[in-house]
């Protein structure tokens, strides 16, 4: 049995962080570092691709960007909304 934390795991759990989360205000600082976290994660990305690679992911990065740029603004109640199904997406896939 392996003991190495899964991604999903982590996720999973940073999103139920967020349906959890009482006090509204924290609710969407914690979205907000979501979308943070991601931006970062697709800036590495594509720092560590080249020419060739970078044009072949191009549209995929660029939809990300969009989606992270779709979640800024939410409330709570849309953050708790989109963690939930986020969750949902998590546990369906699990294998």
């Amino acid at each position: 049995m392996s003991n190495s934390v899964k991604t999903d795991d982590v996720i999973f759990n940073f999103f139920k962080q967020i349906c959890d989360e009482k006090d509204d205000q924290k609710c969407v600082e914690l979205g907000n570092s979501w979308i943070q976290a991601m931006e970062k994660n697709l800036e590495n990305i594509e720092a560590k691709l080249d020419g060739e690679e970078k044009t072949k992911h191009k549209v995929d990065i660029q939809n990300n960007k969009d989606h992270l740029n779709s979640l800024k603004g939410k409330n709570s109640s849309e953050w708790r909304e989109y963690a939930t199904k986020c969750m949902i997406e998590i546990m369906d896939n699990k294998v």
